[in-house]
């Protein structure tokens, strides 16, 4: 496995997780939706996309472009994410992860895109 496949694949696995949490709307998923000032309707959505793009990653290790499009809406849901936290004045700590998971998947885009 190369490394742009494995990044894939370390991407996906969370995202998997943490959209299918959201969808099922587990406890801690509505605190940190109340949080951020959402309703859990809207971060079911939000689970939805998160599920469906670790799904694309997946599927992007055999075609190469869905991989692209994938972590560019994780990557954009992310950007969202930080918005929402800075929007509630959370610290680095409760953003961390999500621009950790960011920064990985800005990796995973542009690797996508030079054809790794």
């Amino acid at each position: 496995m190369n490394a742009a496949a494995i990044l894939t694949v370390l991407l996906a696995v969370p995202f998997a997780a943490i959209g299918a949490a959201k969808l099922l709307a587990v406890p801690s998923m509505r605190a940190r939706a109340a949080h951020v000032g959402l309703g859990v309707g809207a971060y079911r959505i939000i689970g939805a996309l998160e599920v469906a793009a670790a799904a694309g990653l997946v599927a992007g290790l055999a075609v190469p472009l869905l991989r692209a499009f994938a972590a560019l809406g994780l990557l954009l849901l992310l950007v969202g994410a930080v918005v929402a936290h800075l929007r509630v004045k959370d610290g680095l700590k409760e953003m961390a992860p999500a621009v950790g998971l960011g920064v990985l998947a800005a990796a995973v885009l542009a690797l996508s895109v030079l054809g790794a």
